[in-house]
């Protein structure tokens, strides 16, 4: 099951194209070590992403039950958007980022954190949703370790960039105020969006850069129209995932 190739071909992870097990460089795509040094048939039982995706969504999950059992008297259910939701406390306990956190408490680690917990049963289903279809397609277009890079980067640059709104600019309108307490996955989201923007401009391949660049509109402006969701968090995710990418 774990044997590795040491000679002959395989098809490159990112463009499915025949190259050399032991080549440094796809000749075709550029991808460097397309032979994942001989254990390139092993990884692929694991899926394009290597099993990152459900290795979130199953952390996710977890946080989640988590996060509902701390402090089961404060779960919310008065409407759809708050339906099953933790408590402010037990969020806050288990990593909540925001410019409360982050700057009032020292918790900077928080940046990191919040990406792994959600504010309701609605707020997880729908990042995992995304998580689910995005990081398999970025993890084809960069490899899945920089795929992970992007993803975590991308999720502390923007609850990094919410804090930094709501902490020194508290005064702006509340739909483009940061904020002081924040969770979720849709910054690390933007992030893979960002990455496959940047992937479209640099390849050429101009259908999945504006198909992933019309998500990422949408998303924002669903995030205008409706209250509690962190427009900066995705504005730094997106930056973070294009920077990640481009570098």
């Amino acid at each position: 099951m774990f044997t590795r190739q040491r000679s002959g071909s395989v098809l490159c992870p990112s463009c499915g194209r025949l190259v050399g097990v032991n080549d440094v460089r796809c000749f075709h795509c550029g991808r460097p070590r397309p032979g994942m040094w001989g254990f390139t048939s092993v990884f692929r039982r694991l899926g394009r992403d290597f099993g990152f995706a459900p290795a979130v969504i199953a952390a996710s999950a977890l946080m989640y039950g988590v996060a509902l059992l701390v402090d089961p008297q404060g779960i919310g259910g008065s409407g759809l958007m708050t339906l099953l939701a933790p408590s402010p406390k037990s969020l806050f306990l288990l990593g909540a980022s925001g410019s409360l956190p982050v700057f009032e408490l020292g918790r900077w680690w928080t940046v990191l954190s919040a990406s792994f917990l959600h504010a309701g049963l609605l707020h997880i289903a729908f990042n995992m949703w995304w998580v689910k279809d995005l990081a398999p397609a970025t993890a084809a277009a960069y490899g899945p370790a920089r795929m992970v890079i992007i993803y975590i980067a991308s999720g502390a640059s923007g609850f990094a960039l919410s804090s930094l709104i709501g902490h020194f600019l508290p005064d702006l309108p509340r739909f483009l105020g940061g904020a002081h307490f924040t969770v979720g996955a849709s910054a690390a989201v933007f992030g893979l969006l960002g990455a496959l923007v940047r992937y479209g401009q640099k390849r050429g391949s101009s259908a999945l850069g504006q198909q992933a660049l019309r998500w990422a509109a949408i998303m924002v402006l669903f995030g205008f129209v409706m209250p509690g969701i962190d427009n900066w968090a995705h504005v730094g995710g997106f930056a973070g995932g294009w920077v990640c990418a481009a570098w």
